[in-house]
């Protein structure tokens, strides 16, 4: 599509939008009576309006059932977990049993670690991207100490070359050769949280895979983001939080992906609760662990409702929404995006903006992240001053996402034009 940067041209996107009326389900953060432009669903989505009524739902059936809400209800509560497994599968593209939602990202990286990270003498190395979410660094840190290992020794991360922002396909599949015979896991990042680089994931299974190692994904940024087939590209298991591009609240409860040929390996070690314990005779209390099957036997503890709740509420808006048609939105959204932020960039006389997200749609999704070579500081603060919300990270970056379910084409060119008159003002 040829754009143009004119307010009846974004005018003409929004009403051409199939889900222009998306928007009118979610809260939008107002400061004096005025609708902020909101683009910071990479960091916390927007509460969709329907939550509270969700949330109320698991009220009252605790209200008129106690205890008994979990048997009997117009909701059970035991099966709740499957209204969220359907949405989520078709969104990380799984099969439906391959998906368990419980606990957060953090807890689940390190229950994925119990399983899919198994030393055995020299195959002991794990590979990740430099510079990962403090969750993926701090969790890889303590997990391989309990071992009695040197992080220093046994962590390899690749990093960009020298004066690149991005890390190359290329690197990551010859670090992965470099050490195959030393290598026991991948764990990388789907989506990189500070420059938005979208890897190319089938790829990098392949290789880890070929290596003879276990292979997983970080998709904090990913899941709700970007179109994902983990069945179909054989990933053993992946980990995602909720509250992002998925909308279900600060917090909110995660997921996991594990590939269904893992699911009766009884070698595979895994921590287990009394929650994942097989469904049928889970009452009977009896001793010796016998996991639920699929991805719901790795859960450890009876999930907080109310939360479940919250993220029902999103994936609702998700399934009526249909995610062909949000991928379709989020590429043009995002294309529109880039468009007027190129433009503003060629009328600066001076350098002013470096943008680190790759512009290439098979490397990127909804994020953008732009380095601010001149009075980064300030520009940031008089955005925020005219109503845009976007997100700071120190040294000097602005990071943004325009998200297909609650942000217009008309929000996207104010933006463009409100950063043009910032800088040139």
């Amino acid at each position: 599509m040829q754009f143009e940067n004119t307010l009846q041209f974004a005018q003409q996107l929004d009403k051409d939008d199939p889900l222009k009326d998306f928007r009118k389900r979610f809260i939008i953060p107002t400061v004096n009576g005025k609708e902020q432009i909101y683009f910071l669903g990479n960091s916390l989505g927007l509460q969709p309006k329907n939550a509270k009524n969700e949330i109320d739902k698991i009220l009252n059936q605790w209200a008129s059932h106690g205890v008994e809400g979990f048997f009997k209800g117009n909701d059970p509560w035991i099966n709740y977990h499957d209204q969220l497994a359907k949405p989520l599968s078709k969104i990380v593209g799984a099969l439906l049993y391959e998906v368990s939602v419980m606990n957060q990202l953090t807890v689940n990286l390190h229950l994925m670690m119990v399983s899919f990270y198994q030393p055995k003498g020299k195959r002991n190395k794990i590979i990740c991207e430099a510079k990962a979410f403090p969750s993926d660094q701090y969790m890889f840190e303590t997990h391989v100490k309990h071992y009695g290992f040197d992080p220093n020794n046994v962590i390899i991360e690749v990093h960009p070359r020298k004066g690149e922002h991005t890390t190359r396909l290329e690197d990551i599949l010859q670090i992965i050769e470099l050490h195959k015979e030393e290598l026991a896991l991948v764990l990388w990042g789907g989506v990189n949280y500070y420059t938005g680089q979208l890897f190319d994931m089938q790829a990098i299974t392949i290789a880890a895979q070929k290596a003879g190692a276990k292979v997983g994904f970080d998709l904090a940024h990913a899941a709700g983001n970007i179109p994902l087939q983990l069945h179909n590209w054989n990933v053993d298991f992946a980990c995602w939080c909720s509250y992002k591009y998925l909308n279900a609240g600060p917090g909110a409860v995660g997921a996991v992906f594990i590939h269904e040929r893992h699911h009766n390996d009884s070698s595979i070690p895994r921590y287990a609760g009394w929650w994942g314990y097989d469904k049928t005779t889970k009452f009977k209390m009896e001793k010796g662990f016998k996991p639920m099957s699929g991805a719901e036997g790795w859960q450890l503890s009876t999930p907080s409702y109310p939360m479940y709740a919250l993220h029902k509420a999103s994936l609702d808006i998700f399934e009526e929404a249909g995610w062909d048609t949000i991928q379709k939105k989020q590429l043009q959204l995002t294309a529109y995006l880039w468009f007027l932020l190129n433009e503003v960039n060629k009328t600066t006389k001076d350098a002013i903006i470096e943008f680190i997200t790759p512009q290439n749609k098979q490397e990127r999704g909804c994020q953008i992240s732009m380095l601010m070579l001149q009075r980064g500081r300030e520009i940031f603060d008089a955005l925020s001053k005219a109503g845009v919300m976007v997100d700071w990270r120190e040294p000097n970056a602005i990071r943004m996402a325009s998200v297909p379910l609650y942000n217009s084409f008309e929000e996207v060119w104010k933006f463009g034009n409100i950063l043009k008159e910032i800088i040139e003002g």
